[in-house]
């Protein structure tokens, strides 16, 4: 259960969701929103899912190397319980979190909190991932970046995955995904 809040006059928290494919670069701007607001002396705290390990266990990395430190997690309501005196919270990864990140996110803004979350709005097979489209939709601010197509040049949709594994979560980088255009992704179904 999430705990009760007050409304106050201090009480100015919002929800801003950065998404798209991957390599658009989520994390890049979820880490430059994060170093402009510790340049402005708000505390922030930061957190990934303890499920990705790919560069750093204790830090929030870009796949161009900007890195920022974090927490990782099991579960969102651990968020409630680690924030601590922090003003603005980063997330990153929240596909991979449970369904209970839109709640936790409302309440933590409700509190005051400026929640920024990064995350894939679709997954491999093109289709709304985890709760990306509940946070899409009670967020306050909403970022769509793009990738660009890696067949075509144009503006990539999906992450498509290179092999056949059908798991809905394979963490993995260039080998196993690359991005595609609406149109690459629709032809590259049909073969």
């Amino acid at each position: 259960m999430i705990p009760e809040y007050r409304y106050s006059p201090e009480t100015r928290g919002w929800i801003e969701v950065i998404c798209g494919s991957m390599f658009s670069g989520k994390t890049e701007e979820l880490i430059r929103r994060l170093k402009r607001s510790q340049f402005a002396k708000q505390h922030i705290a930061t957190f990934k899912p303890d499920t990705d390990k790919r560069y750093d266990d204790f830090k929030v990395v870009s796949h161009q190397g900007t890195e920022l430190l974090s927490q990782a997690i099991g579960s969102s309501k651990d968020l409630l319980r680690l924030c601590g005196e922090a003003k603005v919270l980063g997330i990153d990864e929240a596909q991979f979190f449970d369904m209970e990140l839109p709640e936790v996110a409302q309440h933590l803004a409700n509190k005051g909190l400026r929640v920024i979350i990064a995350g894939l709005d679709l997954d491999y097979k093109g289709e709304p991932f985890g709760p990306m489209p509940q946070l899409m939709a009670i967020a306050e601010y909403v970022t769509k970046v793009h990738a660009i197509c890696m067949r075509c040049g144009s503006l990539a949709y999906v992450s498509h995955r290179k092999s056949n594994t059908k798991e809905l979560v394979l963490l993995g980088e260039t080998e196993a995904y690359e991005p595609l255009c609406r149109t690459c992704f629709n032809l590259e179904k049909i073969h």
